[in-house]
């Protein structure tokens, strides 16, 4: 390639325009709230990446970790890098949740969660949890979820297309139109290039491991945010392991979020009747008392 074909293709290139390590909270490092990049990046308003050790599974699997809390408004999408989760719930089966899997949860209306999953058999868990804001017919609607095991879900290439459409490929999870969400590995020393659907404006991405060649150099524990535009986004690993990252891309989210203690919503209005709902469902499953399962999960509560 020439010089002056390679500045072509820098000046084509989508800039990273923000980064950042976030701040941590015991094994979770909080990366995005909805009061901050999320205003940037709506509808992708949250965002955490979860790193827990053995000692931490141990505490996890004895009833600590994430206490049982409500959500309105937005849909939470949990994938794991590293190690794997069971789920266990009467109303849809049990299984386990690995790489390339999905829990995906819809809140909608109102939810009570936090404990629906409990560690496998494993040293090291590592994962990202990521909320979207749905859009108005969505906000208040009957609540959902899915686990998708990976052999369920779709992959084009080195990218697990966890939500939306990606290469002519579906991802079976139930969201919304206008999303995006991959999780991509890449060996040493290869390039992927990222394409974003006509009206994906908002781009980013989230290294777990690995070290990534972007426009600028991205290292692992960082988020990046991309210019507005459409342009591809090329990536090349440069590190001396598998590089695995999640990446987004969305047609903005063209409403205000409205915020609640757990919730997020696109009018006063509609956080309000969801703060309503959630309320009225911590009263129901303080009646309902323990509804752990044999397994040590406690199922979603709608």
């Amino acid at each position: 390639m020439t010089k002056s074909e390679t500045n072509a293709v820098k000046a084509s290139m989508r800039r990273i325009v923000r980064r950042t390590r976030g701040n941590g909270h015991g094994f979770i490092t909080r990366l995005m709230s909805p009061s901050d990049l999320g205003q940037i990046l709506k509808p992708f308003v949250f965002f955490d990446i979860f790193e827990a050790d053995r000692v931490t599974i141990r505490s996890m699997a004895s009833g600590g970790g994430m206490p049982i809390h409500p959500h309105s408004g937005v849909a939470t999408v949990t994938v794991f890098t590293e190690g794997h989760m069971r789920y266990d719930d009467p109303a849809i089966g049990s299984g386990s949740i690995a790489y390339g899997g999905v829990e995906w949860m819809r809140a909608g209306g109102g939810v009570w969660h936090g404990k629906e999953m409990s560690p496998g058999d494993v040293s090291r868990i590592q994962g990202f949890q990521l909320w979207l804001a749905l859009p108005p017919e969505l906000e208040n609607a009957d609540p959902e979820s899915r686990y998708i095991e990976a052999q369920a879900m779709r992959r084009a290439g080195p990218a697990h297309v966890i939500v939306g459409s990606y290469e002519g490929l579906q991802s079976p999870v139930p969201a919304f139109d206008g999303v995006n969400y991959l999780l991509v590995t890449v060996r040493p020393g290869e390039t992927w290039s990222y394409q974003p659907p006509a009206g994906h404006s908002v781009g980013w991405l989230a290294l777990a491991k690995g070290a990534l060649q972007a426009d600028t150099p991205v290292a692992a524990g960082e988020m990046v945010i991309f210019e507005e535009g459409e342009a591809p986004i090329p990536l090349r690993a440069t590190g001396g392991e598998d590089t695995v990252f999640v990446l987004g891309s969305a047609v903005p989210h063209p409403h205000t979020l409205h915020l609640g203690n757990y919730s997020v919503h696109t009018s006063a209005e509609a956080l309000a009747r969801g703060e309503r709902r959630i309320a009225e469902l911590g009263r129901r499953l303080k009646e309902q008392g323990d509804r752990s399962t044999a397994s040590g999960t406690v199922p979603v509560f709608r």
